[in-house]
Parts: structure tokens; sequence; C-alpha cells
């Protein structure tokens, strides 16, 4: 008999509709809304902070803390000129990609709603072609039909508006999600899994579980930083996602072999405490998940290192989600990498222990 799957139908509704939601770096709060009400049933409470980190806890009277995180905000462009003929020039909130920008359809979210543009592009057979520019970030432009400044302005659309990709969530092959923003609401989608799992088995843990989905990771951990001082946890798991390095135009000496449909990375990196990823390798053979390495030089450049490093010291560990074709809107990874995170945090979890250190000196 095949195994039960643990993406059941009431949690690929919730995936779609928390994917489809806009959530860009500093107005997470809708998403954030949708992802707490998903997770009422499975906690105890929840706490947030000023800037929108969410945060569902499990046995909030316990003293000794552990984290298991992701990040909910996606990438996307702010208006920051608005020219005479009406259309519109940009900067990015977050790394978006001006490279994939020119004949996307986008959404201006204004106080009245959205406003629909598209990034503009000359025609082909009007450029060029001996020195023909590619796009970059001061020549992409936006399009919303107006006629000049003064309609832009009557549409609602001001300098500092956010701008986002309505691109949507679909299924490739059955087995391939393919959504813009999965980095990281997938990250934010998995650990609700692990939660919803801990209560439907029946598990009871020994400690306070802070389920964190945080803020303004992609202009610097922000969000991370911002709620490791207010918890004070004992040991963190993060989750993100990282590059599937086997598609073309990526160096694998350089950046290493991922691959989706492999299993979950596990990072090595300074930031990283070694004995919390030994724990989770050692868990993965035992429960037979198949798992990948990364070696990450310096930081990991994820919220592991905001936890890693805050207070006196968090032991903190890493597990990533391969995917294609990050910060652009057909972010691709496997569904049975997505399973496979999601067990890998929550066998990990089961094995901790009520005041436990590790300690590389015990």
């Amino acid at each position: 008999m095949a195994k039960k799957s643990i993406l059941d139908k009431k949690s690929l509704d919730f995936l779609e509709r928390y994917l489809n939601n806009a959530a860009p770096t500093g107005y997470e709060w809708d998403g954030q809304k949708l992802w707490m009400d998903y997770l009422k049933p499975y906690v105890d409470e929840f706490i947030t902070d000023t800037y929108g980190t969410a945060v569902a806890v499990i046995n909030p009277k316990a003293k000794y803390k552990v984290v298991i995180e992701g990040h909910a905000d996606e990438i996307s462009w702010y208006v920051n000129y608005i020219a005479d003929n009406g259309l519109i020039y940009v900067i990015r909130n977050g790394g978006s990609d001006h490279q994939i920008a020119p004949s996307k359809i986008v959404d201006i979210h204004t106080k009245d709603g959205i406003v629909k543009g598209v990034f503009g592009w000359p025609a082909i057979h009007t450029r060029n072609k001996s020195k023909e520019e590619a796009p970059k970030p001061d020549n992409i432009f936006i399009d919303i039909g107006a006629k000049d400044k003064a309609e832009v302005e009557k549409m609602g659309v001001h300098v500092g508006c956010v701008i986002t990709y309505p691109d949507s969530f679909h299924i490739l092959n059955s087995d391939k999600f393919v959504c813009r923003a999965i980095d990281n609401r997938a990250g934010g989608f998995m650990i609700a899994q692990v939660a919803r799992l801990l209560k439907e088995n029946k598990k009871k843990l020994p400690f306070g579980l802070y389920i964190t989905n945080s803020v303004q990771e992609e202009i610097g951990l922000r969000g991370a930083q911002m709620i490791a001082e207010r918890i004070k946890p004992n040991v963190a798991i993060v989750t993100d996602v990282t590059h599937d390095t086997t598609t073309p135009m990526i160096e694998m000496k350089k950046q290493g072999h991922a691959e989706i449909g492999k299993g979950p990375v596990v990072a090595y990196a300074p930031a990283v405490q070694q004995k919390l990823r030994d724990r989770i390798t050692e868990t993965a053979e035992k429960n037979k998940i198949p798992f990948q390495r990364a070696a990450l030089s310096r930081a990991t450049g994820t919220d592991t290192d905001a936890f890693a490093y805050s207070g006196s010291g968090v032991a903190s560990a890493l597990i990533s989600l391969p995917l294609r074709y990050m910060h652009t809107t057909v972010e691709m990874v496997h569904r049975d990498d997505v399973e496979n995170v999601i067990k890998l945090i929550y066998e990990t979890l089961l094995t901790i222990k009520d005041g436990e250190t590790f300690s590389y000196f015990e």
C-alpha cells in the first residue's frame, strides 16, 4: 500500500492561497493573517511584533525554547519616479531581477487597491542590433496606460507604492510546484505542516516550540534579528530555499551540486552549530529521509545567521529546499522535497531533550 502523503488537500489548498497572496518585504501582514488562521487549531498562542513577524507557540510556559523558522516576504519593486509621459521607473525592494522584468504584468499596490501595469520593452524590430541594450535597473519601466503623470497620480499611484508580480501557483507534471514567492513562503508552509503533524499525531514536546514566520529577510534578515532578541531561543532550525544547480549556466564547481527531487539540503557553515547539524543528518539517516549537503563560505545568507549570532549565541542549523529559477516568477520545487523537509524537521524535533545544550564541551 502506498504511504500516505503529508500534503493532503487542505494543506495544498492553503499552500495555493498562501503563495498567491502578495506579501512584499515590509508589507507581509495579509499573508501573516492567512498563516496564523491556518495554524490556530494546532498551537496554543501567537506572538506578533511591530514589523509583522508572526510566531505560533506550542507549550508557551516552558523555559527551554526551540524555534523552527521560515521567512514570509517576497521580492518586489517600489515606484521611484513618474515621468511626465506617465511611464513609471522603479527601484528594488529585495533582490528583484531586472532581466526578467520586460513584458511582465505587474500589480501596483495603492491605498484604493491594485492598479495593473506592464513592464514595457521596445519591439525587436525597433532595437539597434549593433548596440542592443540589455534590461537594466535604469532602463526598465512600467506602463499603466496613463497619458501623463497627472493621470498616473489620479489613479492612486505615487512614489513609494510597492509593486509585485501576480503570477500564481500551478503544478507541472504532477509533482513540481511552480509560483513566484516560493522563496520563501514555502518555508512558512512547511513549518506550519510540522505543527499540524505534531497535533494530529498527539506528540507532546518537552520544550516550548516557537514556529516563527519572519518578515524582511530579503533586505538583510531584519525580521529574524528582531524576533530572535524577543524569543531568546536555545535552539533554532531554519528553513529556506537553495539553488538547484543542475540547470544551464550554473557552474557546479562554484555553486556546488544540489538538485530538486533529491531531498532537503543540509548546510555546513560557521553559523551552523555542528552538533545540531549532525543530529539532523543522523535523524535523516535513521528515518531514511534522503538529503543533500551544501558548503557555505562565511555567512549562510539566511535567517540562520540572525539566530545563530543573536544574544550570547543560539545553536542553529539550516535545512534548505532545493529550488530552480530563484527570484523569478517561475520558481520551481519538487513535491517530494517539500514533504521531506517537513519530515526532517518533525523527526529532528522529536529527538531534542529539555535543557539540551548541544555544547562541544560535554
